[in-house]
């Protein structure tokens, strides 16, 4: 049985989407239960009959970004009563309750198939983002995933930040040579300008003013090229050609993303 593995901080994880995808991506109801970087995957993954887990920080059982799930945003920017219910399983689930801890000094990524990253814009994910301890798990584990490897690693969005964040002992991202995707500065852009009169700088995770995270993630490429997007509707997903490394910009690639890791993994 494949194993697969969330690394996550212990609040503010994608669970739905955001007014990005609303915006620029309408979608039928079969899309939209697919539409969320955290329970999207997962449930894509339970139902290939994958073993998931779960890990934060110190084995804290983590909370998804509450805004997506809950009052006027929810009901503005969130999730549909569809998703939420499909939120309540995960989160209901042994392994969401029971994670493991990345920080625990036996805990290590050869045991899983599968590493993958959750987006988010809440501030709090920079936990995950900015962790020295997952930056060496993840210096270590990415170059087990370079073809014909039986590894993989799977992130969306500003999942795609823990990576290009992740350092070799020479400096150089364990992205550099890669082909990726992440959330588009146009994306990132509109979310940000559309809701700041209401929601302040809550779409930008560093604040107002910081980098937009297209931009953090292409300045860690050998070449900028390397770095590919799009602005048009359809779902969009990059698969790198020399790693297994799967890539998504925001939550309306998350069910192309999804099909694309289980045929992967089913394939390693």
């Amino acid at each position: 049985m494949a194993k697969i593995v969330f690394l996550m901080a212990d609040y503010g994880h994608d669970p739905t989407g955001g007014p990005n995808s609303h915006i620029i991506m309408p979608m039928n109801d079969k899309e939209l239960n697919f539409r969320s970087e955290t329970c999207g995957p997962y449930t894509a993954f339970k139902a290939a009959g994958f073993d998931v887990k779960f890990a934060t920080e110190v084995g804290k059982s983590a909370r998804c970004d509450m805004k997506m799930l809950e009052g006027l945003t929810q009901r503005l920017l969130g999730a549909s009563s569809s998703i939420v219910k499909k939120y309540h399983v995960m989160a209901d689930s042994d392994e969401w309750k029971n994670p493991l801890s990345w920080s625990d000094e036996q805990f290590t990524l050869d045991a899983f198939d599968l590493v993958f990253l959750p987006g988010g814009h809440d501030k709090a994910v920079s936990q995950v983002i900015d962790s020295e301890r997952v930056h060496k798990l993840l210096a270590d584990f990415f170059p087990k995933t370079k073809k014909p490897s039986k590894k993989a690693v799977g992130a969306v969005c500003h999942g795609v930040m823990v990576l290009s964040e992740s350092k070799h002992p020479d400096g150089t991202s364990v992205i550099r040579d890669c082909a990726t995707t992440a959330l588009p500065a146009r994306f990132e852009q509109l979310a940000f300008w559309g809701t700041r009169l209401f929601l302040g700088d809550y779409y930008k995770t560093y604040g107002a003013g910081s980098e937009n995270v297209e931009d953090s993630v292409r300045k860690v490429l050998a070449s900028p090229e390397q770095f590919k997007s799009s602005i048009v509707p359809s779902p969009f997903v990059v698969e790198d050609e020399n790693f297994n490394y799967v890539t998504a910009r925001f939550p309306g690639d998350v069910e192309l993303l999804s099909q694309k890791l289980v045929k992967l993994v089913q394939s390693l």
